[in-house]
C-alpha cells in the first residue's frame, strides 16, 4: 500500500507539475503574440517614410495631430471599458444608474471626438497654401506611370525638367502643384508634410517646408497599378548656393560629341531626354549619374554597372513599365548607351 501510494502520488505531483509548465507555457506563447504586434507598431514609428519623425513644419503640424488622436482614442478606450467593467461588476443594476452608464458611454466619446474634429480641422486649414509672406519657389509634379518628373516652370525664363528627384532650397517653402496623365496617383513626403491627391484633369497644390537641407523620401500613395512600390521619388534639399548649382549643372546642355551619344539618340531618343530643357514622353535623364536610383526604387543606381543591368534587365526589374524591351540591341551599343548614361551628372 505504501509503495502505491507512493507511485500514485508521484504521478499526481507528475501531473501538477506538467500543468504548471503548460500554463507557464501557455502565458509565454500569450506574452509573444502580444509582442509581435506591439513590435510591428513600434518599427512603423521610424524610417524614412515615417510620418512620426517630422522635418518641417507642416509634418510636425500632422505628426501632433497624429499623436492627439492617439491619446483620444486611448482615452474613450479606457472610459468606455471602466464604465463597461463598472456595469459588469454589479454597479448598474437600478434602472437610473443603468441609464446614466448608458449616458455616460455616449456622452464621453462624443465630447472627446468633438475636441479632436476641432484640432483636425484647425491643423489642416494651418497646412492649406496661403497667399502673403515670403513668395515659395513653385514646382510641377506630374505623376504617370509609374514615376515622377518634376518641372520648374520658370528657370532662367524657361521650364527645367527632371525626374525621379525634386531638388529644394533649404530654409524657403515650396509649393508643388501636383497633377496626373493617366490615373489618380498621390503625392507624400511623410517626413515633410500631409499628402494630397494627383487626379487626372485637375491641378491640387501643397505646401512644403521650410526644411533643413538633408535627403526625404517620397512615394506614390495611392495604389495605381503593378508598379506602385516602385513608384518612389527623393526631395534633396540643399543650402540655397548648392541648389542654384544643382539645377545650373541640370540646364547645362549635354555634348553632342560625347561617345555613346549618338547609339541614345537612336535606341533611347525617342521617349527620353539628356538635356532638362526638352520635355520628354518617359523620364528626363538629365543628371541621372547622380540619382540614388533608378526606376524609382526598383534598382540602386551605383554607377555604369546598373545602368547595363536596367537596359538588359528592366521587364525583369519592373515588370509591366512602358519602356520598350532592348534584347536586339547589341551589346556594344547597350555599354556605350549605359557609360554614357553614366556620366550624365
Amino acid at each position: 500500500m505504501g509503495f502505491g501510494h507512493r507511485a500514485v502520488s508521484g504521478r499526481a505531483e507528475a501531473g501538477r507539475g506538467g500543468a504548471t509548465g503548460n500554463r507557464r507555457l501557455t502565458r509565454a506563447a500569450r506574452a509573444g503574440f502580444l509582442l509581435v504586434p506591439a513590435g510591428a507598431l513600434l518599427g512603423g514609428c521610424g524610417g524614412p517614410l515615417s510620418a512620426l519623425d517630422p522635418a518641417g513644419p507642416a509634418a510636425a503640424a500632422t505628426a501632433q495631430l497624429w499623436w492627439w488622436m492617439l491619446g483620444g482614442a486611448t482615452l474613450i478606450l479606457v472610459g468606455v471599458m471602466a464604465l463597461l467593467a463598472y456595469a459588469l461588476a454589479g454597479g448598474g443594476r437600478s434602472p437610473s444608474t443603468a441609464a446614466l452608464l448608458g449616458g455616460a458611454g455616449i456622452a464621453f466619446p462624443l465630447v472627446v471626438l468633438t475636441a479632436l474634429l476641432v484640432f483636425s480641422l484647425r491643423t489642416g486649414e494651418a497646412l492649406l497654401p496661403r497667399t502673403g509672406g515670403d513668395a515659395p519657389l513653385r514646382v510641377e509634379a506630374h505623376a504617370r506611370q509609374w514615376w515622377w518628373e518634376f518641372v520648374y516652370p520658370d528657370f532662367a525664363g524657361r521650364p527645367l525638367h527632371t525626374a525621379g528627384e525634386l531638388h529644394i532650397p533649404a530654409g524657403r517653402a515650396i509649393e508643388v502643384e501636383v497633377m496626373a496623365h493617366d490615373v489618380i496617383h498621390s503625392f507624400w513626403v511623410p517626413r515633410l508634410g500631409g499628402k494630397i491627391d494627383a487626379i487626372p484633369g485637375h491641378r491640387t497644390r501643397i505646401r512644403l517646408g521650410p526644411v533643413a537641407p538633408g535627403t526625404y523620401r517620397g512615394q506614390c500613395a495611392e495604389f495605381c497599378g503593378l508598379q506602385h512600390t516602385f513608384m518612389g521619388f527623393q526631395v534633396i534639399a540643399h543650402t540655397p548656393d548648392a541648389f542654384q548649382a544643382r539645377l545650373d549643372a541640370l540646364a547645362r546642355p549635354p555634348e553632342p560629341a560625347r561617345p555613346g551619344a549618338a547609339e541614345f539618340v537612336a535606341a533611347c531618343g525617342q521617349c527620353h531626354s539628356a538635356d532638362a530643357r526638352r520635355p520628354s514622353s518617359g523620364p528626363n535623364l538629365a543628371g541621372v549619374a547622380g540619382r540614388q536610383w533608378l526606376g524609382g526604387g526598383a534598382l540602386a543606381n551605383d554607377g555604369p554597372d546598373a545602368f547595363a543591368r536596367w537596359i538588359a534587365q528592366h521587364p525583369v526589374l519592373k515588370p509591366g513599365s512602358h519602356e520598350p524591351h532592348h534584347g536586339l540591341l547589341e551589346a556594344a551599343a547597350a555599354d556605350s548607351i549605359a557609360r554614357y548614361l553614366g556620366g550624365l551628372r
